[in-house]
């Protein structure tokens, strides 16, 4: 059997982003051309990779057990490519998703380097095996451990928490909230049902502070999150201060205090990686950060050591 390379690369790109279009963009074909790949690959392997699900495409069984081989593939591919052709390849950097605080930091990175950079965006509620996937050369990521002594790590950013309601909500015209009064009142989160690094963030924050939560669904995405919230007087969420929300009239967001939770990124890479870009990132990372302020902030224990190395 030959595996076709641009259907290889077609799977391990939507098995990233989770959506065909995404999937698409990133490989700059249409999206017919990306299920075609995909379907013939499918086709000559005799197994089914990918299922589609109203949350995205979702890695079937066997699609789990080919990923780690076809992103080999790709890479040995692409360095065989690199070589004859003597060129410097961009910096891959996964930064879960194109709305959150991540992309500002990329984006302000490039803005002072203008070097070339590819990104992933796997999703902040996606199933990592690992924190930094072997397809990339630095990952942004909550992690307040890393075992392996081969991944270094850096703080990054600590993103302060936003309260989300409707403008019916009785504390929608409050400029900001104290988290004590939020004990006994219940966020919709439906998000929160599957695990997931930003799902064991509140489900460590919430208990903390008396806030129950409510994870019936479905989760019909960001989207419909707000529409709903937008449209009850009793609903509540939460999101990044710096991530990009959709904007709606009748939706607002106030600023948590006393004390701001804040979600922590970490920037990851592998010690031996020696790409020029890498440690350019690495320091414009470390002179932008700014430190936990215990007598303001909120993180989980386990974080406060983790973000003030």
């Amino acid at each position: 059997m030959e595996l076709d390379l641009g259907a290889v690369r077609a799977f391990v790109a939507v098995a990233e982003d989770r959506y065909f279009g995404e999937a698409a963009i990133r490989l700059e074909v249409s999206q017919q051309a990306i299920s075609k790949r995909i379907a013939k690959l499918e086709a000559d392997l005799g197994v089914r990779l990918l299922s589609r699900t109203r949350g995205g495409a979702e890695l079937t069984e066997d699609g789990e057990e080919f990923l780690n081989h076809a992103r080999a593939l790709i890479s040995l591919a692409d360095q065989a490519v690199e070589r004859l052709q003597g060129r410097r390849r961009p910096l891959r950097v996964d930064v879960l998703g194109t709305r959150l605080a991540t992309m500002e930091v990329i984006r302000a990175f490039h803005a002072d380097h203008d070097d070339e950079l590819e990104l992933v965006t796997p999703g902040l509620g996606a199933e990592r095996r690992s924190p930094l996937p072997d397809s990339v050369d630095a990952a942004f990521a909550r992690v307040n451990t890393v075992p392996d002594p081969a991944i270094d790590r850096t703080p990054a950013y600590l993103e302060p928490a936003n309260l989300l309601v409707g403008r019916r909500h009785p504390l929608a015209r409050r400029r900001r909230v104290a988290m004590a009064e939020l004990d006994g009142l219940t966020a919709w989160m439906p998000y929160n049902a599957r695990a997931g690094e930003w799902v064991e963030f509140w489900q460590e924050l919430c208990p903390a502070f008396g806030i129950l939560v409510d994870t019936e669904g479905p989760n019909f995405g960001l989207e419909h999150h707000i529409e709903v919230i937008g449209e009850s007087k009793d609903r509540l969420g939460f999101v990044g201060a710096k991530m990009h929300v959709p904007w709606r009239p009748d939706v607002v967001q106030i600023p948590l205090v006393d004390p701001t939770p804040v979600y922590p990124f970490s920037l990851l890479w592998r010690r031996e990686n020696r790409h020029p870009t890498l440690a350019l990132l690495i320091e414009h990372v470390r002179s932008g950060y700014r430190p936990f302020d215990p007598a303001r902030q909120w993180l989980p224990e386990a974080d406060r050591a983790a973000m003030s190395i």
